[in-house]
């Protein structure tokens, strides 16, 4: 009698392209910038900066994502407890930054409370509404910002002016018309997986758009936790003596977060620093010191994201949970 054995799997887990093609897009920015601004600069900037401003910037940069999880929460439900909610957004933070794939920290949150969220379909309509209102928020926030840092020059453009219609026009009109398509998918039968999960989304989106009160509450919420955030950006411009009007740095911050949203970089790093230096130059605001500042933030941004990590990593067994929310 002879003994077959399973094959043992020897092959190495291969890096994800994606992963690798962020990481060199964020080293190039760096050198770039670098290239242009003397190290030197940056570093005589960032030793202005006390640790105790640091200290005090992560505690309130916690705190708005505190607030940023129970807006979520609003948007996917209420089967799922807040402790859950926010453990899980601290775990989407360390995956923003840093995670080797092509899902990013909004997928990673909802993955984490998939299994105890009772509408599959609210959960996930209300992971991609969140991320809506976000990016509309840090929209309205630049262009106030703008239209103060501008003036009536901002608006002289006939493409602009038409640009920001079209944007409030596509987002209202989206949830105007979701009742209409869940009620148009209510009368067909779905067959498939996706078609399942589209009318499920869409459902979602129409049990939103009832409740106006919940999306303008949520929305005001998400603009709150920005302003607070370029608030602790406006601290480091202090301490750093920074010369820029403080409506500039509201235009300049939350424009830059937009453009780091694209997945180019590494959580941003590198776009987000150079993007608002050339933003904030109109305004007089020094390039090395500007970069020290989006440095020192991004320092706030990966100590958080140590801080979920950490905190997913003391997850209780389900066991354990389930006999926490009986």
């Amino acid at each position: 009698m002879s003994l077959k054995t399973a094959p043992v799997k020897t092959g190495r887990r291969r890096i994800p392209v994606v992963w690798i093609v962020r990481t060199c897009v964020s080293i190039a920015m760096l050198a770039l910038i670098f290239h242009f601004v003397p190290f030197a600069t940056v570093w005589s900037a960032a030793r202005k900066f006390s640790p105790g401003l640091w200290l005090a910037a992560l505690g309130l940069f916690i705190a708005g994502h505190a607030a940023a999880a129970a807006k979520w929460r609003m948007l996917i439900g209420d089967g799922i407890s807040y402790r859950e909610a926010f453990r899980a957004h601290l775990a989407g933070l360390a995956a923003n930054l840093a995670l080797p794939g092509v899902a990013g920290g909004d997928v990673v949150r909802a993955g984490l409370v998939f299994g105890q969220a009772p509408d599959k379909g609210r959960l996930a309509m209300g992971s991609v509404a969140d991320r809506l209102l976000d990016t509309l928020g840090l929209a309205l926030i630049a262009l106030v910002g703008a239209a103060v840092a501008w003036g009536p020059r901002l608006f002289e453009t006939t493409q602009l002016r038409w640009a920001i219609v079209a944007l409030l026009l596509l987002v209202v009109s989206g949830f105007l018309a979701a009742p209409s398509l869940d009620r148009a998918a209510a009368r067909r039968a779905s067959s498939g997986k996706i078609a399942r999960v589209l009318g499920a989304m869409i459902h979602a989106a129409a049990e939103l758009s009832r409740k106006p009160g919940r999306l303008l509450a949520c929305l005001a919420i998400s603009m709150a936790v920005q302003c607070l955030f370029v608030g602790i950006n406006i601290a480091f411009a202090q301490a750093a003596h920074v010369e820029a009007p403080v409506s500039a740095w509201f235009f300049a911050w939350t424009t830059a977060k937009i453009i780091a949203i694209a997945p180019v970089s590494l959580g941003g790093l590198g776009v987000r620093e150079a993007s608002m230096a050339g933003l904030l130059k109109p305004f007089g605001a020094d390039p090395g010191q500007v970069i020290a500042i989006g440095l020192i933030w991004q320092s706030v941004l990966y100590a958080s994201g140590a801080i979920g990590f950490l905190v997913q990593l003391r997850r209780p067994a389900p066991e354990k949970m389930a006999l926490e929310q009986s």
